[in-house]
């Protein structure tokens, strides 16, 4: 990795980010009309916020992004033969967890059943990014990249959460996961030898 693939990998995931953020918010304005941010409803403010708020969230995707990178290098080290497992467990246990806590710490009485909508379709598209993955690189990158969009998008997407409104979870965590589907996937080809 030299400067000029990380200034790559950082512009562009600052683009996806802005676009998704701003995509996210205006499908929820048009959905939810009561959805704007600092309660002003002009359309160029929100859009302007929406830009910059993916922005945000494209910036922390990247910073976690490298700190799985560095999670991943060291677990490899220390877990060798286990390190899938290991990855695995994390995955399932943050899944369940993200909705789990959100039934707990709900303030109305919705069933059960209803906050683990949330894991499902981000554990669904997890797996979904990480057969992608797969099919551009070897079958050595599904866990991994599992373990990154599913633990990963979670983890970068707590502010959101905690938030426990949809609109907010679904405007955080819709962008962040596209960051997150974007660096994994364009890692490979930045590493890439020109040699190989």
């Amino acid at each position: 990795m030299n400067l000029k693939k990380w200034f790559y990998l950082f512009w562009t995931t600052l683009a996806v980010g802005a676009v998704s953020g701003v995509a996210t918010g205006l499908f929820l304005q048009l959905t939810d009309q009561e959805f704007g941010f600092l309660e002003v409803s002009e359309v160029g403010f929100n859009v302007l916020t929406m830009l910059l708020g993916g922005l945000m969230f494209s910036a922390i995707s990247q910073m976690g992004f490298f700190a799985y990178l560095t999670l991943n290098y060291i677990g490899k080290g220390m877990f060798r033969s286990y390190w899938n497992l290991v990855q695995l467990g994390i995955i399932i246990i943050t899944l369940f967890e993200l909705g789990y806590l959100r039934y707990i710490y709900a303030e109305d009485n919705a069933p059960l059943v209803s906050f683990f909508v949330l894991p499902v379709v981000l554990g669904a598209g997890a797996v979904l990014v990480a057969l992608w993955k797969v099919r551009m690189t070897n079958s050595a990158a599904f866990v991994p990249t599992l373990l990154w969009m599913a633990a990963g998008t979670v983890l970068v997407s707590i502010p959101g959460l905690q938030q426990n409104n949809y609109a907010t979870t679904l405007f955080i965590t819709v962008p962040v996961f596209c960051c997150n589907a974007w660096q994994i996937l364009k890692l490979h080809s930045i590493l890439k030898d020109k040699k190989s």
